[in-house]
């Protein structure tokens, strides 16, 4: 009965009790992901990121990796070749979306990655033409 016995016919419970698990099924129960690493590890113990970064901030590698980077800092920057979400990050990598924001947040202050700068956020043609007009006349 796939690893579970009645305990008994008629008079029981009728409840399930787990059969002995065979020595093999113990080991496969405790046995542990060798890749297996703590999100506290990865981050140096830290739980918030030094800027808020939502998950669908994008990121792009500015910088190749510095000497002595952590793994997980490589693997972020070796995948934001192009401009990638927070989220697109941590689903590439198989990392919890909070450790990539505590991680490209150091890869930001450090000024290995960048964000691309939104296009609403440059200013209008109009004012850089005023701009130009107002040095072109400091010039004369």
């Amino acid at each position: 009965m796939s690893g579970h016995e009645w305990s008994g016919a008629g008079g029981g419970s009728g409840a399930r009790r787990p059969a002995d698990p065979s020595p093999a099924a113990s080991q496969d129960q405790h046995r542990r992901d060798p890749d297996l690493v703590r999100a506290y590890v990865r981050t140096g113990g830290r739980t918030r990121p030094t800027r808020d970064l939502d998950l669908v901030t994008l990121v792009v590698a500015a910088q190749e990796a510095a000497p002595g980077a952590s793994p997980d800092l490589r693997r972020v920057l070796g995948i934001c070749s192009r401009a990638l979400s927070i989220a697109e990050v941590a689903a590439y990598l198989d990392l919890p979306p909070s450790v990539v924001k505590i991680l490209a947040a150091d890869l930001l202050d450090s000024g290995h990655l960048v964000t691309p700068t939104p296009a609403d956020s440059l200013p209008e043609v109009a004012l850089l033409e005023e701009v130009l007009n107002g040095l072109r006349a400091l010039a004369v």
